[in-house]
């Protein structure tokens, strides 16, 4: 895992749930499965130098924040096989397969939500460290905010951080005070403290990469969906028919069902807002609309 622990309530805990439901699905004489929990980055060459010495038929490092030590493990041991979720690199390893995933979607059609649900028209997005992978949550976010309300003012904080929740229970608050009743979350387990607020203040709330309506049910109006639980059954099946390649960049996109909104988002919406997002979901599918990924792209598609 990176630092936010197996129990992130995001994408560490839905990769280890792909891995206990592949070794279900494959049956525990074939498929075993572990993990390592990294409580800081310095125990990211450890942790995998601790699964080489074991022998594993694959290594999997979770985030970007890892794709240093999983780049020069795979220098090292140029015979071990690893993974890695959120990153791929400009000159890919081949024995690195990267999954990757269209999160600028899934954050467009969470903007679209966010715009048509709020009632103070002021909406807000906090992200966890900022960096490529955070930009196609924040900007496609900002594009489906603008898209269906233009006039929708957004306010963008970045926490600096993955796992200091009370900080973003704290900048939560602040923004609740400022009028902001729709919060979008994309910062690991330091999120659960911006739900948590939201719960307290009893405001708007969308998770991230999993269903996180469970943390509030009543405040969490949808959740991004990173799929990556399909992703890593779809890989370890790959290794057992003997189908495995190294060396791939696997992008999971919205038309493919690797990333969307979560189901119970239709508890929350309306039937008008949902096939308003339906219809547009439809359009990005088609490639009508394209989706920003960064701020250069953003200025391009949407405009300052």
């Amino acid at each position: 895992t990176d630092t936010g622990g197996v129990n992130d309530e995001s994408f560490n805990q839905s990769t280890w749930e792909g891995l206990q439901k592949a070794e279900k699905k494959f049956g525990s004489d074939k498929v075993k499965v572990k993990y390592l929990e990294s409580t800081k980055d310095a125990d990211y060459v450890p942790n995998i130098e601790t699964f080489v010495e074991e022998d594993l038929d694959l290594i999997i490092g979770v985030g970007y924040k890892m794709a240093g030590a999983i780049e020069e493990a795979s220098k090292n041991y140029p015979d071990v096989q690893f993974a890695i979720i959120d990153h791929s690199y400009e000159k890919q390893p081949e024995n690195v397969t990267s999954l990757i995933y269209e999160d600028n979607t899934a954050a467009y059609l969470a903007g679209l939500v966010a715009a048509k649900k709020t009632e103070t028209n002021k909406v807000a997005f906090i992200g966890g460290i900022k960096s490529a992978t955070l930009d196609k949550f924040e900007y496609g976010f900002r594009a489906g905010v603008k898209a269906a309300n233009p006039n929708c003012e957004l306010t963008v904080r970045y926490l600096n951080s993955f796992s200091d929740s009370a900080l973003a229970k704290s900048v939560a608050n602040q923004m609740h005070k400022d009028g902001v009743d729709v919060i979008y979350t994309a910062a690991g387990a330091a999120g659960t403290g911006a739900i948590e607020a939201a719960k307290e203040n009893n405001k708007m709330a969308i998770g991230v990469d999993v269903d996180q309506s469970p943390l509030a049910p009543d405040n969490i109006i949808s959740s991004t969906m990173k799929n990556v639980n399909v992703s890593i059954v779809n890989l370890v099946g790959e290794i057992l028919e003997d189908n495995y390649q190294g060396g791939q960049v696997i992008v999971n996109t919205l038309a493919s069902g690797g990333v969307g909104l979560s189901d119970t988002t239709k508890d929350h919406v309306s039937k008008d807002i949902l096939d308003y997002v339906n219809e547009q979901a439809g359009k990005i599918k088609s490639g009508e609309i394209v989706v920003p990924e960064n701020e250069k792209q953003y200025n391009e598609i949407v405009g300052k």
